[in-house]
C-alpha cells in the first residue's frame, strides 16, 4: 500500500466543490481537516496560506498539491478537492486548478513526508490518471484511481 493510501479515504474526497479562489479552498480544507484533527479551522487554513505565500503549489496541467506543516498535528492527512469551476493557483503554465491534493504533515516533517509529496507528484502528472481524477464520480473509485488499488 502506497503512503497515500494509508491517509485518504472516501471521507477526505471532495467532488464537485464549488469555491471562488484559492483562499475560498484552504479555508474548507481547514473546516474539513479540523474535523478529523480537532486542530482550528483557521490555524489549518492560516497553514496553507502561509506556504502558498512562498510559491505555488499549482504544478501545471491544472493540478496543485498544496501542503504545510501544522503545530500539534500527530499524523499527517490529505484530502482530493475537484473543483467545479478551475480557480487561479498561479501555476508554472497559467493553467487554472479543477483538481488538489492537499497534504497537511506534523510540524517536524521527517523524509517520509516529502516522500508523500514526491508520490503525489508522480500521481497527478500522469495524464490518464489526471483524466480519470476528473471525470470518476464513484468516490471508491476514485480513490482506486488515486491510490492505484483495485476498486
Amino acid at each position: 500500500m502506497s503512503g497515500l493510501a494509508e491517509l485518504l479515504d472516501v471521507k477526505t474526497i471532495f467532488l464537485d466543490v464549488s469555491i471562488k479562489d484559492v483562499e475560498g479552498l484552504f479555508n474548507l480544507a481547514g473546516q474539513n481537516f479540523e474535523n478529523l484533527t480537532g486542530l482550528s479551522a483557521s490555524q489549518i487554513s492560516q497553514c496553507l496560506t502561509d506556504r502558498e505565500k512562498l510559491g505555488s503549489t499549482g504544478l501545471g496541467v491544472g493540478v496543485a498539491i498544496p501542503h504545510g506543516r501544522v503545530k500539534g498535528l500527530k499524523q499527517p492527512l490529505a484530502g482530493f478537492y475537484r473543483l467545479t469551476k478551475p480557480i487561479e493557483f498561479n501555476a508554472p503554465d497559467k493553467e487554472l486548478v479543477d483538481v488538489a491534493i492537499i497534504l497537511l504533515v506534523p510540524e517536524q516533517a521527517t523524509q517520509k513526508h516529502l516522500d508523500l509529496l514526491s508520490e503525489i507528484a508522480q500521481i497527478l502528472s500522469d495524464g490518464s490518471r489526471r483524466d480519470a481524477l476528473r471525470h470518476e464520480t464513484d468516490s471508491k473509485k476514485l480513490l482506486a484511481t488515486i491510490t492505484g488499488q483495485v476498486a
